[in-house]
Order: C-alpha cells, then sequence, then structure tokens
C-alpha cells in the first residue's frame, strides 16, 4: 500500500532547531549526525481531538534512547511538549495527525564518525502530517517473510528506537517486488520478530501470542494491547513463534502508531484463518473505546 500526497500538508510548518520554517525550507546541516551516519532517535505519534495518544509511554522511550545513545543537551519532556503545542498552533492541527517527532545528535564541527565531532548539543524535529492509519484496517494487508534479519541485542539493541533503519527498508524492497504490503522479519534463530514496520500478534484456539520484545521493537501500541487484552480477560502471554504457527494461526494482526490494528489475511500465500475476527475485532472495539482516556491534551 503506497501512500499518497496529502493537499492538506502542502504548507505544513516543521519544527527544526529552535523555530518553524515552511515544509519547502525546513532542513538540517550537511553536517548533521541523522545526514552522516543515521544517527538519531525518533518517536511516531497519533493526534486525535482528545490530544497525543499515550505520549507519556513515547516520550519515556524517547528519553531512555536518548540516554543510551549518549546524547547531550536532551530536551525535556516539558519543553517537548511545549514545542509540539506550538507545531500544531501553528498548523492549525486538532485531529487526524501523526507526528514524526526526530532527536539528532545535532550538528558536527567537521565529516566523522566520532560523537566528540559534536559541539552545538541536540537537533529537535517536529514533522506532523494530515495521516490517517496507512492500512485498510478493515480489508487487511498481505504480508511476505523476508530473508533479511531484524536485529538482535548482540548487533544492535532494538530497546534503542534509533534511526538506522536500513534492514528494515530492505526487507520492505522485498515486500515491494513480491507485490505484498509489508515484509515479516525473523530473528537471528527464525523466530518471528515483527514486520518491517510494526509489532505482530497471532490468535490460536481463544489464545493471543506476540514475540518477546528481544529482536522486535518494544512498541508503545503493542504494549497498550498486551495490557488491553489482559484488562479483557484473554489469555495473553510471550512466546517464540514460528513461521507454521503463524501459517496456522486462527487471526493475525499487526499494531503501530502508524497504522493502530491491521488484520494479516495473508502470509506467504497461506490464506490466515476466516473474515471472522472475533479477538481482533474485541480490541480493536477496546482499544479505540480507551483512546479518550489515554491521551494528554495539547490544549492550555
Amino acid at each position: 500500500m503506497l501512500q499518497s500526497f496529502n493537499p492538506k500538508n502542502k504548507d505544513l510548518q516543521v519544527y527544526v532547531g529552535d523555530k518553524l520554517y515552511h515544509r519547502d525550507d525546513a532542513k538540517v546541516s550537511v553536517f548533521d549526525s541523522v545526514v552522516q551516519g543515521g544517527d538519531a532517535i525518533w518517536e511516531g505519534l497519533r493526534l486525535y481531538s482528545q490530544g497525543i495518544f499515550l505520549l507519556e509511554r513515547h516520550l519515556q522511550r524517547f528519553q531512555d534512547s536518548a540516554k543510551a545513545m549518549a546524547f547531550v543537551d536532551i530536551p525535556t519532556n516539558a519543553e517537548i511538549i511545549s514545542k509540539l503545542k506550538e507545531t500544531f498552533q501553528a498548523n492549525g492541527m486538532t485531529d487526524g495527525v501523526h507526528i514524526r517527532l526526530t532527536l539528532t545528535r545535532g550538528k558536527k564541527i567537521t565529516s566523522g564518525m566520532d560523537p566528540r565531532l559534536n559541539q552545538s548539543g541536540s537537533t529537535l524535529i517536529i514533522l506532523p502530517e494530515y495521516k490517517m492509519p496507512v492500512y485498510d484496517n478493515a480489508k487487511g494487508i498481505s504480508v511476505i517473510t523476508s530473508s533479511i534479519r531484524r536485529n538482535s541485542p548482540n548487533n544492535l539493541d532494538s530497546k534503542i528506537h534509533h534511526n538506522n533503519l536500513i534492514n528494515n527498508i530492505l526487507a520492505k524492497i522485498q515486500s515491494n517486488v513480491a507485490g505484498a504490503d509489508a515484509a515479516l522479519m525473523m530473528d537471528n534463530y527464525g523466530f518471528a520478530a515483527e514486520l518491517n514496520g510494526t509489532n505482530i500478534f497471532v490468535v490460536k484456539q481463544g489464545k493471543i501470542y506476540t514475540p518477546h520484545a528481544d529482536a522486535c521493537l518494544h512498541g508503545v501500541t503493542r504494549g497498550f494491547i498486551i495490557e488491553l487484552a489482559r484488562k479483557c480477560g484473554l489469555e495473553m502471554s510471550e512466546k517464540n513463534l514460528s513461521p507454521t504457527e503463524l501459517y496456522s494461526a486462527d487471526e493475525v494482526f499487526c499494531t503501530g502508531t502508524m497504522g493502530e490494528l491491521t488484520p494479516i489475511t495473508l502470509i506467504d500465500g497461506r490464506i490466515i484463518g476466516s473474515e471472522d475476527r472475533p479477538i481482533l475485532d474485541k480490541l480493536n472495539s477496546e482499544f479505540h473505546h480507551a483512546i479518550p482516556n489515554y491521551c494528554t491534551s495539547m490544549n492550555d
């Protein structure tokens, strides 16, 4: 599913560094670490009419990632929220918005890998766009298994929400070539980790499973769905999942800020379950019912 340009985003105001710029003028230096080595962290946020969903959890992961990366001059949560409000007000945005929140290590005094060359502090970027969930959550998506492995903690800890996404992009290229909507990435042991951009859940005989958050991203929406399932009295556990368990599942779905909850209907040519998805339907209903109670208002 290829996203299209939304004309409502034609004159976006984007926050970069210390002020707002028109989207055509919003730029970072060629010496910025995100250009030099993908040296940055990010969060995907969603603005509903009630505010930003699960903002505190996203900002906690943001701060944890910045600390793990040894960034300096990290903006506080209060500063970030203030800049988010400023950006929304400049764009007149109140609902139906996806935000890419990025923090780079900042500008270097000369090209190089050494973080000691970054002597200007970090660079904050707030890119809001009018963007509804990117998948057709009624129709569902098709998936192929990628040969590209998801990072393990031995290589690059997925608990750092970093901008170095080349393996995910290579996996997405494979799904594009195969005519599928997304790619399933495995861990180094051959167990399912996640899709190239979302977490996965499997339902079998009324029980819900999701991969351990080792190779996969510990997604904020993923964590919320685990909590929600247990509050609903559903049996929910984390386990290693082989491709066979996905092929034979009653339901498979993916979760993420960009797409919310989306059924996966086809994996490697195998039709998954049937059109009846009682567990996903229940979670979807509970998810949307819960949104207003888990939003941080952006109104002063």
